[in-house]
Order: structure tokens, then C-alpha cells, then sequence
């Protein structure tokens, strides 16, 4: 009995120390849900975006860095976006020609139902 416990112990440490340290990878990430002051939403998923139109699309995606092109029926289609990870909560988009006025996006706060 005692030698169950000592094994279930050591499986739940672990299984907290895997959990808490993919929290850590992933906020150290561009991946996540990001709003602007103005209600705007993008949703990074690897290379995979939904834009702050609501377009589905792919984009070219490193883990600090996230790029796509504008689709069609969005403003401003056809333009190059450029978004940069700053820090966990906070990235820099850039939309169209240089210099392009900055936009600045912060981590969606968890939704309360």
C-alpha cells in the first residue's frame, strides 16, 4: 500500500512539472489569441491565422515572429502583415509599406461565461 502511494506521489509530481513547464514553452510563443484596444481579435495556431477580419489563413511562423498576407475581402488585401512578439503579452503588427504605423496587440484575457 505504502509503495502505491509512493508511486502515485511521483506520478503527480510529474505530471505537474509537464504541465507547468508547457505553460512556460508556450508563453514564450506568438501562438495564442490576441486582441487590440479597439475589439480587433487574431488567433495564432503555428501557421495557421484568423485574422482580425475572420479570414482563416497561413501565414510564415516562427516562434517569436508571424507573417501573412492580407486576403481578399479584407481591408487592405494583398498587403504584407508583419507581427513581432515583444514579450508574453505583447506584440507589434505592421500592415502594408514602410513605415507602416505600429499596432499594438496584447494576450486576450481568459472569457468569463
Amino acid at each position: 500500500m505504502k509503495r502505491k502511494m509512493v508511486r502515485m506521489s511521483g506520478i503527480a509530481a510529474g505530471l505537474i512539472v509537464l504541465i507547468a513547464t508547457s505553460d512556460i514553452a508556450r508563453a514564450d510563443a506568438i501562438d495564442g489569441d490576441w486582441c487590440r484596444a479597439d475589439g480587433k481579435r487574431m488567433s495564432i495556431r503555428g501557421s495557421d491565422i484568423t485574422t482580425p477580419g475572420g479570414a482563416r489563413t497561413r501565414g510564415d511562423y516562427s516562434r517569436h515572429a508571424f507573417s501573412y498576407v492580407v486576403p481578399a475581402g479584407e481591408a487592405g488585401a494583398g498587403e504584407q502583415v508583419a507581427i513581432t512578439l515583444l514579450s508574453e503579452t505583447l506584440a507589434h503588427a505592421r500592415q502594408g509599406a514602410d513605415p507602416a504605423p505600429v499596432q499594438v496587440w496584447n494576450r486576450c484575457q481568459p472569457s468569463v461565461s
